[in-house]
């Protein structure tokens, strides 16, 4: 099993044919992803060649390469500028799943067509993420597919480079799916919205939720942890070390008083039976741990 991203998506890639576009559908052709088509306009109808002898057709709109596909996820690598009327266009559609993997979107526009897509039917990773994988099955978005394979790990991060690290040194045992859903002030899916589906998920038997400072997401996936999780959970936030009052990389990471700090989300976590680590590599040592016991009492 697999959460929001299995075999059968059908993906498309809006922004296919400019470079990152180009360079991305390449890598996820490669790791398996099912890409049945791009969308620019001033290409439509063109074939897009990529290795392996695949060849992708470039549609007009969002709409038509739906039409013609049976398309159900969209990755999108648009300028910021152009991202929210993207975005907007997806969920006209129909899309279920949309990918904003731009970096640099205006808060304003993020706020603006996440607002959109309510009771519209699509999901929004993003933006400012490398999107997510379900090893084996399926990869949309910029996380490189050689560093775990599938298995029964379900893994939520705000950072991308923390993302794949945990893959990496948890590739022993593989994952379920990997979700990078942003650290921008305002991102389409949460945490929470993480937590609920791993938690559903029959083959995910135990969760590594990354947070980092700035916020109160990870406050509030503690409480919805503590209320509503029954699988084992291990966090990491990132952050320990910064400064009060800077703003840390991502957009979303900014520290004010006792808010915030990678000290207050660590206590919250703690209080509803997560085990944080001090570093990724703990962390992923007691996911280790708690696989290792998972799998003693299989035996």
């Amino acid at each position: 099993m697999a959460i929001f991203l299995t075999e059968n998506s059908k993906v498309i890639v809006q922004g296919m044919t400019g470079s990152e576009g180009m360079k991305h559908t390449t890598r996820m052709l490669a790791s398996g992803t099912n890409i049945v088509g791009g969308v620019n306009p001033r290409k439509a109808g063109e074939q897009v060649a990529f290795p392996g002898e695949v060849t992708v057709p470039v549609f007009g709109s969002v709409k038509e390469a739906m039409d013609a596909t049976g398309a159900d996820v969209s990755v999108l690598f648009v300028p910021p500028a152009f991202t929210k009327a993207a975005v907007i266009e997806a969920i006209d559609a129909g899309i279920g799943l949309a990918v904003v993997i731009t970096e640099g979107v205006a808060v304003k526009d993020t706020a603006e067509f996440y607002n959109y897509s309510l009771g519209k039917g699509t999901r929004i990773i993003g933006p400012n993420c490398p999107g997510l994988i379900s090893p084996g099955k399926s990869n949309a978005g910029i996380i490189p597919a050689n560093i775990a394979g599938p298995g029964k790990i379900g893994l939520v991060s705000k950072s991308g480079t923390l993302t794949y690290q945990m893959m990496y040194e948890l590739r022993d045992y593989g994952f379920s799916t990997g979700v990078g859903i942003g650290g921008d002030p305002i991102i389409g899916t949460t945490h929470i919205d993480c937590l609920e589906a791993f938690e559903a998920d029959p083959e995910t038997v135990a969760i590594v939720m990354i947070g980092e400072i700035g916020g109160d997401a990870e406050e509030r996936a503690a409480a919805y942890i503590k209320d509503n999780v029954t699988k084992p959970v291990v966090g990491y936030v990132a952050g320990f070390t910064a400064p009060e009052g800077k703003t840390m990389g991502h957009a979303g990471a900014i520290v004010s008083g006792s808010s915030g700090t990678a000290q207050a989300k660590k206590e919250a976590l703690e209080a509803a039976g997560v085990k944080v680590g001090k570093t990724p590599s703990e962390t992923a040592q007691l996911m280790r741990d708690i696989m290792r016991d998972l799998d003693s009492e299989v035996v």
